[in-house]
C-alpha cells in the first residue's frame, strides 16, 4: 500500500485531491472499519457524524481512492462489491459471509497451485486476486 492509514490525507493531498469535510469524513470511515464496505454502507456509516454527505460524494472518494492503491474493491457473496483497506504487498483477502469482517493473508505459499493451473491451462499468469468467504470466529461461535 502507498501509505499507512495516517497519512492517506497526505497522499490525497500529494495526488491534487481537495480535502474537503466529506471526503475526510468518507476516509475516516474506511480507515476505521474493518470490513468490507459497500457504497450505501460508506454513506450511512458516515452520515451518523456528518449530515450533510451526499451519495455522490462518496462514490467520487472511494473512486480516488482506488485509483491512489489506498482502497480495493472486492466482490461481496451478495452480488455487490464493496471496498476494503488495500493491503501490503501480495495479499489476499478473507471476508465473513455473516458480518463481512475482512482479513488479509498473504499469498506466496499458492504459487504452487497457479503453476499447476498455468500448466493445465496454457495460460501464462501475470497476476492473481483471491477472495475466500466463510464465517470468522465471532460468527461460528454465534451460529
Amino acid at each position: 500500500m502507498p501509505g499507512t492509514d495516517g497519512n492517506w490525507f497526505e497522499i490525497l493531498h500529494k495526488n491534487g485531491c481537495r480535502l474537503t469535510a466529506p471526503r475526510r469524513a468518507v476516509v475516516e470511515t474506511l480507515v476505521g472499519s474493518v470490513h468490507a464496505l459497500t457504497p450505501v454502507e460508506v454513506y450511512n456509516k458516515t452520515r451518523k457524524g456528518y449530515p450533510g454527505l451526499g451519495l455522490v460524494s462518496v462514490y467520487r472518494t472511494l473512486e480516488k481512492l482506488e485509483k491512489l492503491g489506498l482502497v480495493q474493491r472486492v466482490h461481496l457473496t451478495k452480488g455487490c462489491q464493496g471496498f476494503v483497506k488495500a493491503g501490503d504487498g501480495h495479499q489476499h483477502l478473507m471476508i465473513c459471509t455473516n458480518c463481512g469482517k475482512a482479513v488479509l493473508f498473504e499469498g506466496d505459499q499458492l504459487d504452487p497451485l497457479f503453476n499447476i493451473v498455468a500448466k493445465n491451462t496454457g495460460f501464462q499468469i501475470e497476476s492473481h486476486w483471491l477472495q475466500v468467504f466463510g464465517l470468522c470466529k465471532a460468527c461460528q461461535s454465534e451460529a
